[in-house]
């Protein structure tokens, strides 16, 4: 029961730090992206892959030690919605983090600046992100009630 309570505990943490990192992105994605602020949300980037992982891993602990057990879960729709709603925010992520990358290579002298217009296709897909990461508490309520 504690270990349910822990890993329960961690994967909400987890999460909410999830939208956070996500929120921070969105801030700092703005028109003149340059220097410093673009080091900053290269380094949140990276957090935001890490705290995924992680969100994996607690999820998966949480399928096969949590009380309800994994038959609960493989056999409920709202998870299953869930997940998907999850990669699907994982998948739209892949571009922007590319860009990123792809912005650090050409900042590593600290003088580049984003062009206006990658920030802005950037941000669609930060705001696609956005939109189905809200699916996911909402996947989370319904799957809690069976």
């Amino acid at each position: 029961m504690l270990t349910d309570l822990l890993l329960a505990i961690l994967h909400h943490l987890l999460v909410f730090q999830l939208a956070g990192v996500l929120a921070g992105e969105f801030v700092l994605m703005r028109n003149g992206l340059s220097g410093r602020n673009l080091k900053v949300l290269a380094h949140i980037d990276r957090m935001y892959g890490l705290l995924a992982l992680a969100i994996i891993a607690i999820g998966v602990g949480r399928v096969i030690f949590g009380l309800k057990g994994w038959e609960y879960y493989v056999t409920n729709g709202a998870f299953w919605a869930k997940m998907a709603a999850f990669a699907g925010v994982g998948i739209l992520s892949i571009r922007p983090t590319m860009r990123i990358l792809k912005w650090s290579r050409a900042n590593a002298g600290g003088d580049h600046t984003v062009p206006d217009v990658e920030i802005v296709a950037m941000r669609r897909f930060l705001k696609a992100e956005v939109a189905v990461f809200a699916l996911i508490p909402i996947f989370a309520a319904m799957m809690a009630r069976g």
